[in-house]
């Protein structure tokens, strides 16, 4: 009986000191509310002895909403498209650099083209339906020695939408006869100065994201943009596949890249193999999504969502490499699940 009443007079001082502490009348009431009840007040009154230039309307309600409404339920706001990777990006991969930037080729055309412009520099050759241009020959600095050329190609990006710039660098003494036809290298002669070009192209491109974002498109470009560089298709047996038109070091760098940023754990590697073995689980539906245990062990509480052993395979056929999914044992959904792990794997290609 004393335990109870000990019980009782402890519960009771809780409530007390809670009322106390975060009651209306507390010292740390509940304020959320308060901003609907606020009301306009007069402007402060300056004695004209004293200055006013300090004081100013710095939030201005305009007349159309100057109505207060109250809302019932807190208005969230609209999701952010995580997936999308906007501006302009500079990528490498060992020796080799290129410009990645989220508008269609017959966009980035044009802007190319009003670079050199402006830089007073005279194109020689331009080909829109192969996305290639090429600069005159010009000085760089106060190397009187040589003489220097770019090479600017444009090709489409992984995903519609994006496009990829190369640069390269080609130069020649000047002492010698002046080419008539160039063979361009797979790689500039002079790293430094592709670099240098390449970085103020980027800048270039960056300080106008408005204005390629809604610019008119190149009709002798548009060809360009006719496929991505990565495709999912079918094959013979109507499996999906992931078709990358890049060459397998770029592929293998890529996917890795990809499954780390979809949070798919690599379990092991074999790039003499071409084969990743991961763990996957499945597309998670962001309303259903329990957090990151239960993204391990469980969908919700009476559907099981366990992590399953997976393997990511890259074939290469001529220029192309075909990236193919395969579960490592039978199970329900298997199928489908490895079609949602090269999704997933698509999805995170930058």
């Amino acid at each position: 009986m004393i335990v109870r009443f000990v019980f009782y007079i402890s519960l009771s001082m809780a409530l007390n000191s809670c009322a106390f502490l975060f009651g209306d009348d507390g010292l740390f009431p509940n304020r959320d509310d308060d901003y609907l009840e606020a009301q306009s007040l007069p402007e402060m009154e300056i004695p004209n002895q004293l200055d006013s230039y300090t004081l100013d309307q710095l939030y201005v309600v305009p007349e159309r909403f100057s109505s207060l409404v109250v809302f019932d339920d807190v208005p969230m706001p609209q999701p952010i498209e995580t997936r999308r990777r906007e501006g302009v990006i500079i990528q490498s991969l060992n020796e080799r650099q290129w410009i990645v930037i989220d508008a269609i080729p017959a966009q980035v055309w044009p802007l190319i083209r009003d670079y050199w412009t402006e830089l007073e520099v005279i194109l020689d050759h331009e080909d829109p339906s192969r996305g290639i241009m090429e600069t005159s020959w010009v000085e760089v600095g106060s190397n009187e020695e040589k003489r220097h050329k770019y090479q600017v190609t444009i090709e489409p990006g992984l995903h519609s939408g994006y496009s990829e710039i190369y640069i390269t660098h080609f130069e020649s003494l000047n002492a010698d006869p002046v080419p008539l036809v160039i063979n361009w290298p797979e790689q500039s002669i002079s790293s430094d100065l592709e670099r240098q070009v390449m970085t103020s192209v980027s800048q270039y491109l960056a300080d106008r994201n408005d204005v390629y974002q809604a610019s008119s498109a190149s009709l002798l470009a548009g060809s360009i943009e006719a496929e991505s560089k990565a495709n999912i298709i079918e094959n013979i047996n109507g499996d999906p596949i992931l078709e990358l038109k890049v060459d397998y070091g770029r592929a293998w760098v890529q996917i890795r890249q990809a499954l780390e940023s979809a949070d798919v754990i690599i379990a092991a590697s074999d790039r003499d193999e071409a084969v990743f073995n991961v763990q996957f689980a499945g597309i998670i539906d962001e309303e259903e999504q329990p957090g990151l245990i239960g993204r391990w062990f469980g969908r919700g509480s009476d559907e099981l969502f366990e992590l399953k052993s997976f393997n990511v395979f890259l074939h290469q056929t001529d220029d192309v490499i075909n990236v193919t999914t395969e579960a490592l044992e039978s199970f329900d959904d298997s199928r489908e699940i490895s079609q949602e792990l090269l999704q997933v794997i698509d999805e995170n290609l930058t």
